[in-house]
């Protein structure tokens, strides 16, 4: 089965004359794709690039990607931010004229300021190329977590699917003795309370208890959903969305066999058919 969960993580890293890149990966369920990412300023250029990687190959969920660098001692140097730094001192005229007197900054207290001083490497690009290199890879991985975790999922499924059938077969096979037994029971109320009706008014009185409990058309229509997401669960792509309504269309088919039900058996087989299509409906929340 072609089922990939949103539930999923990743992590690879690398080492080379630069020092060490690592990236992470995790994903959970989500409604459409969220992707979030934890760069070094230094790796702010990779973002679109690394976005559209993602939109390439994922439909759905919220996704965090970290990368981190350990970088050697000589692969990179200390340089100053200047259009940082000529924000920051624009800033301090703007505190000083309002609060004259205001003490200025030293040199290393600047310095010291979050995103002036940078680390600048000398083969840039071949960092880049490495990280998207590895992006790749963690990406790869992540995919294939993904499918794991969606087989398992589809396992599950598939067995509250065996589940859901396996009561409806039962409420079917008792639906003939049900119906003899209303008739029985209403006639029985009519001969105890001497009450003789037109053969026309008691036909129509044994029709309507009868359309009361017929459930028929709503067990053919839980048959039909379970054989469609059967069929879903088989198909390529995505396919959580559409496996979501389904579950809604089941449970609406369970209430109304509940609320048709005259007799112990069928409360019970409407209660776990209930039971049933939650636990698939909270799995089906984590599919693609």
């Amino acid at each position: 089965m072609s089922v990939h969960s949103m539930t999923a993580f990743a992590r690879v890293e690398r080492a080379a004359h630069f020092g060490t890149l690592q990236i992470e990966l995790r994903s959970v369920n989500q409604r459409y794709l969220e992707p979030t990412f934890r760069l070094p300023e230094a790796f702010r250029a990779l973002e679109p690039t690394l976005r559209e990687a993602l939109r390439q190959r994922l439909a759905r969920g919220k996704v965090e990607c970290t990368l981190r660098l350990e970088a050697t001692a000589d692969s990179h140097t200390p340089a100053v931010n200047t259009r940082y730094l000529a924000e920051l001192a624009a800033a301090l005229e703007v505190v000083q004229q309002e609060m004259p007197g205001t003490a200025a900054p030293t040199a290393l207290e600047l310095l010291n300021q979050p995103g002036v001083l940078e680390s600048r490497h000398h083969d840039g690009e071949a960092i880049h190329a490495a990280a998207r290199a590895l992006f790749a890879q963690a990406l790869d991985e992540l995919l294939e977590a993904r499918a794991r975790e969606g087989e398992k999922l589809a396992e599950m499924i598939t067995q509250r699917l065996e589940g859901v059938s396996r009561e409806v077969a039962a409420v079917r096979a008792l639906m003939p003795q049900i119906q003899k037994a209303q008739r029985e029971r209403l006639l029985e109320r009519l001969a105890k309370a001497r009450t003789e009706l037109e053969p026309q008014r008691l036909e129509a009185e044994l029709v309507l208890v009868a359309q009361k409990s017929d459930v028929a058309e709503e067990l053919d229509r839980l048959d039909a959903h379970v054989e469609e997401v059967r069929r879903r669960l088989g198909e390529p792509g995505p396919k959580g969305r559409r496996l979501d309504f389904l579950m809604q269309e089941l449970n609406r088919e369970a209430n109304t066999l509940s609320s048709k039900s005259l007799v112990a058996e069928t409360t019970r087989s409407a209660v776990e058919l209930k039971v049933l299509i939650e636990q698939m409906r909270e799995q089906v929340q984590n599919i693609e």
